[in-house]
């Protein structure tokens, strides 16, 4: 079979270069497509927004040679998380010392991992990097034809198998016809930093208020990241406040756990959907990170998702390569694809009850959830299963994130 590449990752951002560098080791040519340059302003994926890396992203990072960058560039670690409900008696801690961990999990700015990505994508041997550049059109075959956009150049590429890992509004995947069934939360979520009177301890706080859920999230030079979960309208109200009026009404949200809050950067919104494609995977094409789901920011589990994606297509693809397997071949992908099933399953439902039970203001539903807190706080069992789920250390882990090679 004659081809350009073996794998061609359509996307760079965080998810699609990670797949890049997770495949570093294997006998392939890989091809990456990005249509905005890495260190362009404009790049959505390495913005000024956060990620909350869990425990097992961690170790997928440090596996892939990435994490030593991450640490260098101010990855701040979360050792205690506290959970409340505003207004509720119903709260619960959550401590490293729990899990028996150095940390729960780590914050980094999306614009350091772009920087760290970007380094280790520069050392892959097997990696041609078409950037910036877009994909026009797709078509199916014995191959996969991808026709690609260079400035005034258009190319046809042929690859064995293509990936689509560009975002939730994915072209890849509309172009061939994966049916995605979107449904809005009625929540925008309005990011930005902070810097609070006292000092943060590597705390997480998740506050939920019956308009949605408040994140603080710490950060280094004593900075908090937010992440404020509102109704649109009131998210444009907010952003068209001054800095001063701004922290005042994130003050009376968020309580004064820190302190009065000093400071504040740059202000953004995003929109929050629920998605869940009609398939994963078919002959020649998979999808991964957010052209195959997203879900709601709370409890910070979206990106870490996406990695897990990334390792798991990563091993699938290794045993493929040694048992002589063509890895378009739908039986390779469904492997791959029932292996994520679980997961991908149970972190949107997590993440959907979270919203569905705590952003609201019923008075029953209130109790309920607010004994659920306290249970989680007094009942180690109980403590012990959200920490595996939320560390991403739940069910069968794949080799990247147990720290050994594909």
């Amino acid at each position: 079979m004659n081809t350009d590449f073996d794998i061609l990752i359509i996307g760079g951002g965080m998810v699609g270069a990670s797949l890049a560098i997770a495949l570093r080791d294997l006998p392939l040519r890989v091809g990456l497509v990005e249509a905005v340059a890495f260190e362009s302003s404009a790049q959505p994926s390495y913005d000024d927004r956060t990620l909350a890396l869990s425990y097992g992203s961690k170790r997928i990072f440090d596996s892939l040679g990435v994490w030593n960058r991450l640490e260098a560039r101010g990855a701040t670690p979360i050792h205690h998380i506290h959970i409340s409900d505003r207004g509720r008696f119903g709260f619960a801690r959550l401590h490293r010392e729990d899990a028996g961990v150095e940390a729960l999990g780590w914050v980094v700015e999306n614009r350091a991992l772009g920087q760290a990505l970007k380094a280790a994508l520069a050392e892959v041997k097997n990696l041609v990097i078409l950037c910036p550049a877009t994909m026009e059109t797709v078509e199916f075959g014995d191959v996969v034809q991808v026709t690609v956009r260079r400035g005034e150049r258009v190319e046809q590429l042929n690859a064995r198998l293509v990936v689509a890992a560009d975002g939730g509004r994915s072209l890849l995947r509309d172009q061939a016809g994966i049916a995605v069934k979107r449904t809005d939360y009625g929540q925008t979520a309005l990011v930005t930093n902070v810097t609070p009177e006292k000092p943060h301890a590597h705390t997480a706080y998740e506050r939920f208020t019956e308009s949605g859920p408040l994140a603080f999230l710490p950060m280094s030079a004593g900075r908090c990241a937010v992440v404020w979960s509102l109704p649109p309208d009131k998210v444009e109200r907010l952003l068209a406040l001054d800095d001063v009026a701004f922290l005042a009404a994130l003050q009376e949200r968020f309580g004064m756990r820190l302190g009065h809050l000093l400071k504040v950067g740059r202000r953004a919104a995003y929109p929050l959907a629920y998605t869940e494609v009609a398939e994963h995977v078919r002959p020649r094409l998979v999808l991964i990170g957010n052209a195959a789901h997203t879900v709601h920011p709370v409890a910070g589990q979206g990106f870490n998702l996406g990695l897990r994606d990334v390792a798991v297509l990563a091993e699938s693809l290794a045993a493929a390569r040694r048992d002589g397997r063509d890895p378009g071949d739908l039986a390779v992908l469904s492997r791959y694809a029932n292996a994520r099933k679980r997961d991908v399953f149970a972190i949107s439902t997590f993440t959907n009850s979270l919203v569905r039970v705590f952003s609201n203001d019923i008075g029953t539903l209130s109790l309920v959830r607010n004994l659920g807190l306290v249970a989680v706080d007094l009942l180690p069992p109980a403590k012990r299963a959200l920490l595996r789920l939320s560390m991403g250390l739940a069910g069968r882990l794949p080799r990247l994130a147990r720290g050994l090679p594909l």
